[in-house]
């Protein structure tokens, strides 16, 4: 197996709260699901793509042959999507690289820099930030992680800062790109980007 094998994970778990319960990978942006959006800049990085899902699985299996709900019951976040994706038997990468669904301008190079960043700092996680501010829904993380995601997940742990700040890990700057990590969170955000757009 090649070591820098990556998988992307879309992050589309949630309960969509802000988007009035709607399922935000499926609200529809510039006449795509945001799902597309995240799944045409993430694809072409990565050698496997999940999507992270816990309604809505046939409608998400159009975009992924491999949509996996949370092992925990309850709605608990990211990390719940990632303790998926680290725990599947068709997981291919060696890495694991988690994106929102509701952030449809990420970087093109996220995954190559926080590889090599992680390689450089011999890191089991890399972080991503832009102007001094974490974005840790953001993560590439490494499938050694899996049992230490479990327990912290069973431990009651949810905060992905705090989880990341316990491992051995990096953080990457990506300053350089104004926007990348803007999400859609609210009917309004998706007005005003459709406007925008």
């Amino acid at each position: 197996m090649n070591h820098d094998t990556i998988t992307g994970l879309i992050l589309a778990g949630g309960l969509g709260s802000r988007m009035g319960g709607q399922d935000k990978g499926l609200v529809e942006l510039a006449g795509q699901p945001m799902v597309k959006h995240v799944l045409d800049r993430l694809a072409p990085q990565v050698q496997q793509l999940m999507i992270n899902a816990n309604r809505n699985a046939a409608a998400y299996a159009q975009f992924s042959r491999w949509v996996l709900p949370d092992r925990l019951t309850g709605f608990v976040g990211p990390l719940a999507g990632l303790d998926a994706a680290l725990h599947a038997p068709v997981l291919e990468g060696e890495w694991v690289l988690t994106c929102p669904c509701d952030s449809p301008f990420l970087p093109l190079d996220l995954a190559p820099r926080l590889l090599a960043a992680a390689r450089a700092a011999q890191a089991d996680v890399a972080m991503a930030s832009a102007n001094g501010q974490p974005e840790p829904a953001f993560l590439l993380a490494h499938r050694r992680l899996a049992p230490g995601l479990a327990a912290f997940l069973e431990g009651g742990g949810r905060k992905i800062r705090r989880w990341v700040g316990e491992a051995r890990h990096v953080v990457v700057d990506f300053s350089d790109c104004p926007g990348a990590f803007s999400n859609i969170n609210t009917p309004e955000e998706l007005a005003r980007q459709g406007q925008s757009g």
